[in-house]
């Protein structure tokens, strides 16, 4: 197997740190100095690593300050990886309304499945958000068990599966693809978001690429928009 290049090996023990929180968000990172002097390395391959954390927005470059961690914002197109509750100005709570279970691929999944993922059996959930009590995002979700264990109810941080996957596991979204629907509701999906059935709502297929090889994540969301415009954002 071959051997990781010094500034990859820097690049991840940073951002492990910063995802599990040792390096918080607004702190600064050691000085280009410190690190070299902790993995015995040039100024030249630190800021390597640096520069690779700062294209995968990890960090940002304060001049004659360092290195800066901020919250992620990378843009995944309609959608980002901020999270859902910053694309409205209200406080979102996440109901869990089907917990993870092992399931066969749903039909109803707009991209087509790797090769991999068919042959595996996958992980499958839903989840709800509430603003101020009142439903506004019914979410299914999937990804290949053979890529990733069944994570469990209690894993979930704050509600968020981004959150869980990055701080738990050290897996990052990267990138997404999605289609945008205007379509009216089902008695199922009237009943989950409190309104009638044929209601206009907006159906979301996404499917977002992860870190890890070979694990993709796929969301079908039923959005009411009505009272509750989305942004560009979405809460993982």
């Amino acid at each position: 197997m071959k051997e990781p290049k010094k500034y990859h090996i820097i690049q991840e023990y940073i951002k492990k740190r910063i995802q599990g929180g040792e390096y918080a968000i607004d702190s600064y990172l050691p000085s280009e100095n410190d690190i070299c002097k902790k993995f015995g390395t040039t100024r030249t391959t630190v800021r390597k690593a640096l520069d690779e954390l700062l294209k995968e927005g990890f960090i940002a470059k304060e001049h004659g300050k360092g290195s800066k961690v901020i919250a992620r914002r990378k843009s995944l197109g309609l959608l980002t990886i901020k999270g859902f509750s910053g694309a409205i100005d209200y406080e979102v709570d996440t109901i869990l309304t089907k917990k993870p279970d092992i399931s066969t691929w749903d039909p109803v999944i707009a991209f087509a499945l790797t090769e991999e993922e068919e042959r595996s059996a996958c992980v499958y959930f839903q989840r709800v958000r509430h603003i101020n009590g009142s439903p506004v995002v019914l979410e299914n979700n999937w990804y290949a068990l053979n890529a990733l264990e069944m994570i469990k109810p209690d894993d979930f941080i704050d509600g968020s599966f981004f959150k869980t996957l990055s701080q738990k596991y050290f897996i990052e979204v990267m990138g997404a693809e999605q289609e945008l629907r205007a379509i009216t509701a089902s008695e199922e999906i009237a009943k989950s978001l409190k309104i009638a059935t044929g209601d206009p709502i907006l159906h979301i297929s996404v499917r977002f690429r992860t870190s890890k090889p070979n694990l993709n994540l796929y969301g079908d969301l039923y959005c009411k928009t009505t009272d509750y415009p989305i942004r560009n954002t979405y809460f993982g």
